[in-house]
């Protein structure tokens, strides 16, 4: 008997044994753009509460996984992929009713949107860099919260902001700011603005592109895109901050979202005050045949400028296979100037026969709303995907001036003038893409389709004051109506194919672009609709995850816009003037680039070669005429080719240690039909560097130094060298951040420019109050909702 009740205990609890080691977790990986499988992926299971995995596995060729004999109870998977965001599921329960679980299909993020990549390390580092593409992680540069766009862009690597708030990339004179991959300059009238308020704390990344693939416009030699946050804990969090600096800059913003199990809210409102102040230095030498003289002229001038930014988002996982997400975006600037100054005359001999004085003030006050929809369908279980995209923006902008000009010796009358310039914009686009694997998941094919439509009003009003009726009298020679409508229709396709160590792209996109633009004294400007073609290429080779190698090539668009179109006369300054050139054709541009990168535990190294072939380039051309007075519009200069040397990379001495540099070198020669002037070669260099650093008692510091210089058609732009740094701290648990930053302690930003003509010569000094120190204090706050797991259930008894 006691034989018998041993053998049924070892029985029963053998059974139990078994039955316990009966649970399994099985599912896929697939890349989230294409849905690719991802074959050999790591696979780590983890019991809850553990560090250590449980068991290791790896994907099999269809990106398919499953982990068996495992224990009923509570665990967490984790899958990752070189070149990949590692995915972590959560709170996986395994019980005797439901011993299996399915995860599903886990979509692994690629660390940038480029099939270069390559990534050996989990953590991210500030800085990534890809054959044709760089990304700046802002979340991990001590700038992340209580800054604005504009003050992260400076610290980016590869990026040129100017003095007045434009950013570039270094090498591509045309580039265009995207934000989540749409253009934002249909959002705004001028970007810097935008850029100026949109707060760092709602940007997750930085992307610069520097070979941007098919489904991007063709516009631009390459694209900054910003990438702002979407992805928040379930629950609800957020952060609330101010900067205050010596110069009286001031800044505010708060961010809040919280998410459910289908569906995501967040939002946000910034606001910022700033002071601009900025001096210019301009030395003219007029020459023609029988005479020759000069003008100095001297300018001091000061920009208040105020604006808030505020931004709603509503994200929705309608079924497992539907996406919707809206958001909404608000911006309101306005800026108020003084400037003061000084033209001197000086004759032959250099003696100063006259001096005119003006006086300037002039407000600006701006708005721009952008309403923006997603809707995505995943219409079968193989990756296929359809997207549908619509955006609406409109903007206002007001421009209001007056001028007073008094003259030494007292020869002329004083002249007083209001200028006014009421500019709206509206735009609607509407976009279709299609991706879908079509062999054995180891291709992709995506197609699209886009409508971009833009108008342009810009009402221009001068008034010269008549002191005889003492009465302001319309100016009909300078006011006008200039009215500007934009159409433009693409189609692309693109095929994507990868093997184990290698990876190819192309694509061919088609616009149609259709302008009509005229001026309301009845000038008409009738422009044939233009078809253009741009053919891109990439092919990368990788050699034991530790090299890379990548060719690209593509063809690029500089379209003459309202801007540079406008035929309307600026004469804020008699002796300078400028207007736009009605008769200007797009610039295209066929560019290369081979690089090689090659990776470490702890560094990087990228060296990318590059050439580019522009014909009918786009850029300012000035021409001074007999009367001394300067006229500078737009025209087709020259064309230009330009062979660089891109050296870019980062190390990573320690754990808590990051840096980064990139210094490129580049030869463009121009050759003009328009003018032999404009014929000529020129060097560009540019350079930065940066490092961040983990400190004790939980500070960071940061830091960067750039410089460039630029040649152009008429000259040479040099740039001084620009510095920043920072060091921040934490308290209450990393809930308050505070940060102190230092803005060009050594000294004010300088710029340099040179132009030269068949008959000038003009050099151009610029200051710009740069030097600056700023205090930030930033308070988050979380409230996480976690889900309580469901205990196994008790051993049965005996």
């Amino acid at each position: 008997m006691k034989r018998f009740i041993l053998a049924l205990t070892l029985l029963i609890s053998t059974a139990n044994a078994f039955a316990l080691d009966k649970g399994a977790i099985f599912g896929k990986v697939v890349e989230q753009v294409g849905a690719l499988p991802v074959p050999a992926a790591i696979v780590q299971v983890y019991q809850a509460s553990s560090e250590q995995p449980l068991i290791t596995s790896r994907t099999d060729d269809d990106g398919s996984f499953k982990i068996s004999h495992l224990k009923y109870g509570v665990y967490s998977v984790k899958v990752s992929y070189i070149g990949f965001v590692p995915l972590v599921v959560n709170d996986i329960i395994l019980t005797e009713k439901a011993p299996e679980k399915r995860v599903g299909v886990l979509k692994l993020a690629a660390d940038q949107t480029s099939l270069n990549e390559v990534t050996v390390t989990a953590e991210k580092p500030l800085v990534q860099f890809a054959a044709d593409m760089m990304t700046y992680n802002v979340e991990k540069s001590i700038m992340a919260e209580g800054s604005t766009a504009s003050d992260i862009l400076k610290n980016v690597p590869m990026v040129e902001v100017d003095l007045d708030g434009n950013a570039t990339i270094s090498g591509k004179r045309n580039t265009r700011i995207f934000i989540d991959g749409k253009p934002s300059d249909y959002m705004t009238s001028n970007i810097a603005d935008l850029l100026s308020v949109l707060p760092s704390d709602a940007i997750e990344k930085i992307e610069v592109m520097t070979n941007p693939p098919a489904k991007y416009s063709g516009d631009g030699e390459g694209i900054i895109n910003i990438v702002m946050k979407k992805n928040f804990k379930i629950g609800l969090g957020g952060n609330a901050g101010t900067t205050v600096g010596l110069q009286g800059n001031t800044n505010m913003n708060t961010n809040a979202s919280y998410k459910g199990k289908t569906y995501s809210v967040n939002g946000g409102a910034a606001y910022q005050y700033k002071i601009r102040k900025n001096s210019n230095q301009n030395y003219r030498d007029n020459f023609f045949p029988d005479t020759a003289f000069y003008y100095n002229n001297f300018n001091d001038n000061r920009n208040a400028l105020d604006g808030g930014n505020y931004r709603a988002n509503f994200d929705w996982n309608i079924t497992k296979k539907q996406n919707l997400r809206i958001s909404t975006n608000f911006n309101n600037n306005g800026n108020s100037n003084n400037t003061g100054a000084f033209n001197h005359y000086l004759d032959e001999e250099r003696i100063e026969r006259n001096l005119r004085n003006q006086l300037t003030l002039g407000t600006v006050k701006s708005h721009n709303f952008v309403f923006d929809s997603d809707y995505e369908l995943n219409i079968d279980t193989n990756g296929g995907q359809l997207s549908l995209g619509l955006t609406y923006s409109e903007n206002d902008n007001i421009n209001s001036r007056s001028l007073n000009r008094t003259f030494e010796p007292a020869t002329r009358n004083p002249q007083l003038q209001e200028n006014y310039n009421g500019i709206t914009n509206d735009g609607l686009t509407f976009k279709l893409d299609f991706n879908k694997p079509v062999f054995k998941k180891k291709d992709n094919i995506e197609a699209g389709f886009s409508y971009n439509y833009r108008n342009n009003n810009n009402d221009q009003q001068i008034q010269n004051f008549d002191f005889d009726t003492r009465q302001y009298i319309i100016n009909d020679k300078l006011s006008n109506q200039f009215l500007y409508k934009e159409d433009i229709f693409a189609g692309y396709a693109a095929y994507n194919l990868r093997g184990k160590k290698w990876g190819a792209k192309a694509g061919l996109r088609a616009e149609l672009t259709d302008v009509k633009f005229d001026l309301s004294s009845g000038e008409k400007y009738n422009i044939d609709p233009y078809l253009n073609l741009f053919p891109s290429l990439s092919v990368n080779k990788s050699f034991k995850q530790r090299y890379n190698l990548m060719a690209s090539y593509s063809v690029r668009v500089n379209r003459p816009r309202e801007n540079s179109l406008n035929p309307q006369v600026n004469n804020n300054d008699p002796l300078n003037i400028n207007y736009g050139n009605p008769d200007l054709l797009p610039e295209l541009t066929q560019q290369m680039d081979m690089a090689f990168s090659i990776y470490g535990k702890r560094w990087s190294f990228l060296p990318r070669l590059a050439y580019s072939r522009r014909q009918a380039v786009i850029e300012r051309y000035k021409t001074v005429l007999q009367t001394g007075v300067g006229e500078t519009t737009y025209d087709n200069v020259a064309s230009n080719s330009e062979f660089g040397l891109f050296l870019n990379g980062n190390y990573r001495p320690y754990k808590t240690i990051s840096t980064n540099a990139n210094i490129s070198f580049s030869q463009a020669t121009y050759k003009s039909i328009l003018n032999n002037s404009l014929s000529r070669t020129g060097k560009n260099i540019r350079g930065s560097f940066g490092m961040s650093m983990e400190l004790p008692l939980k500070t960071a510091f940061e830091g960067n130094i750039n410089y460039y210089n630029n040649i152009s058609a008429q000259g040479r732009n040099k740039g001084s060298v620009t510095t920043w740094m920072g060091a921040r701290k934490v308290f209450l648990k990393n809930k308050l951040n505070a940060r102190i930053s230092i803005t060009d302690p050594f000294g004010k930003s300088n710029n340099y420019s040179l132009n030269e003509g068949i008959n000038f010569r003009s050099e151009n000094f610029y200051t710009s109050n740069s030097s600056n120190v700023t205090l930030s204090l930033n308070y988050r706050f979380t409230r996480i909702t976690r889900t309580k797991p469901i205990p196994p259930p008790p051993p049965p008894k005996l």
